[in-house]
């Protein structure tokens, strides 16, 4: 049986452009297995858009927490994206 504890969660990284911004979090945890406890240390990524409420004064954000092996596929699917929007959208946009 495996016992996973979460330890600590610290950013050590960010950054910024408009009202997107992006963490590296180092996370620590303790796996139990057969009677020994191992500490582990692995990263994640937090990516977040921000934006005021219009007539609400309120400030909302939405988060996507991702692992370092999300990295590669989440550019590909953004480059295809951006592919698309550029070289095929409406001029008019």
């Amino acid at each position: 049986m495996e016992v996973v504890k979460m330890v600590g969660n610290l950013p050590i990284k960010k950054w910024r452009s408009g009202s997107i911004d992006g963490a590296i979090w180092s996370n620590k945890r303790q796996i139990e297995r057969d009677g020994v406890v191992q500490e582990v240390e692995f990263k994640t990524v937090t990516l977040r858009r921000s934006w005021k409420d219009k007539g609400e004064d309120v400030w909302r954000d939405e988060r996507l927490n991702l692992r370092k092996t999300d990295i590669p596929k989440l550019l590909v699917i953004l480059n295809k994206m951006q592919d698309e929007l550029l070289l095929t959208g409406d001029k008019n946009e």
